[in-house]
């Protein structure tokens, strides 16, 4: 084990430590975000430990779980914290981690894999199976309160919310029991990737990542939410909407799947990178939509979900240019600069809309 995969969680604890003792001035949040950045990076290197201890598909669905956990855990601490004002975090964020994943990550992945290996393949019915669910989870949950009439605007009635959060759980369950079980071949990576004749690690080091694994992913939960003040006051100086919020803790948590990923697709392990991918984004709803509606409902706090006409048609050309780019079972660097495209587009509009 490297070095700095146990100081970095080590050093992430101490920041936490002084953050919650001093505060989170402008130098201190500064320090804090950077100790957040290298501790994301150890927290990949431990989760891909434990993946490759247990083996595809399961290992994958390791950092997916791990990562909506703490995206789960930062909507609800914002949404208990500041009673008004925070209706829409949770749509923001949600919509901002299918984007990423959908785009941005896997847009990086085809490019990368794409220019290094030229053509690479997978499974089509294991990538065909989780756009499927995708597209339901986000239709589901981000479109349909906009043309539901119980309440007013862009949001579910309570029973709907209980509704959207149960077939949320139900869908995602259904994926996880197929990827896992009923259907795993369709899962398990293409032959030829580079680091597929690698012995896997012992029971007791993969222990040791797993518990690493853990912390790192605590103290980026704590981290995080400590620097999100410092980061909203900064887009408020900016200038910038709120939703932009949403981005940054989709794009914080998202980072070890992110990287995870790349390096997969580097490795001509391209069905690994997709797992992690559209696993990370099905659990993302799947997890999280349950999650705030409960918080919601609890503490009867407002829950904006509806997107606005300009996230619907974002929303809309990620679907179906992913179904386009992944209905072949290969891929080249053309879908890859495709994604970032959209990406960019995303990027552009949230910060100009």
């Amino acid at each position: 084990m490297p070095w700095w995969a146990w100081a970095w969680p080590v050093l992430a604890w101490i920041a936490l430590l002084a953050a919650f003792l001093l505060g989170t001035s402008g130098p201190l949040a500064a320090f804090c975000g950077a100790v957040l950045i290298a501790t994301v990076f150890a927290a990949v290197y431990h989760a891909e430990v434990v993946a490759h201890r247990t083996g595809e598909p399961f290992g994958t669905l390791v950092l997916a779980i791990a990562v909506t956990i703490i995206e789960v855990a930062l909507i609800v601490s914002v949404m208990i914290g500041a009673p008004t004002g925070k209706q829409e975090l949770a749509r923001d964020t949600v919509f901002a981690a299918v984007m990423i994943v959908c785009n941005g990550i896997v847009g990086v992945c085809l490019l990368w894999g794409g220019a290094r290996h030229g053509e690479q393949g997978f499974h089509l019915h294991g990538a065909s199976a989780a756009l499927a669910v995708l597209a339901a989870l986000t239709i589901l949950t981000l479109v349909v309160p906009n043309v539901a009439t119980t309440a007013p605007g862009p949001e579910f009635s309570p029973s709907q919310l209980v509704f959207a959060g149960v077939i949320s759980l139900l869908l995602y369950g259904a994926f996880v029991f197929v990827q896992a079980v009923r259907h795993r071949d369709y899962f398990l990576p293409v032959a030829g990737g580079e680091e597929s004749h690698l012995p896997p690690p012992s029971n007791s080091a993969a222990a040791t990542s797993g518990g690493l694994l853990l912390a790192a992913l605590l103290a980026v939960v704590g981290l995080a939410k400590a620097v999100t003040p410092a980061v909203d006051a900064g887009i408020v100086r900016l200038g910038v909407p709120q939703g932009v919020v949403g981005i940054v803790i989709a794009a914080l948590v998202l980072l070890p799947e992110g990287l995870a990923a790349l390096n997969a697709a580097k490795a001509n392990r391209l069905q690994t990178s997709l797992n992690l991918a559209l696993g990370s984004a099905l659990a993302s709803i799947g997890l999280t939509i349950p999650a705030v509606a409960f918080v919601s409902i609890a503490l009867q706090r407002p829950l904006t979900l509806g997107l606005d006409q300009k996230g619907e048609v974002l929303l809309g050309l990620t679907l179906l240019v992913g179904i386009i780019t992944l209905g072949t079972g290969r891929t080249t660097v053309l879908q890859g600069i495709v994604h970032l495209a959209i990406f960019a587009a995303f990027l552009f509009f949230a910060v100009v809309p």
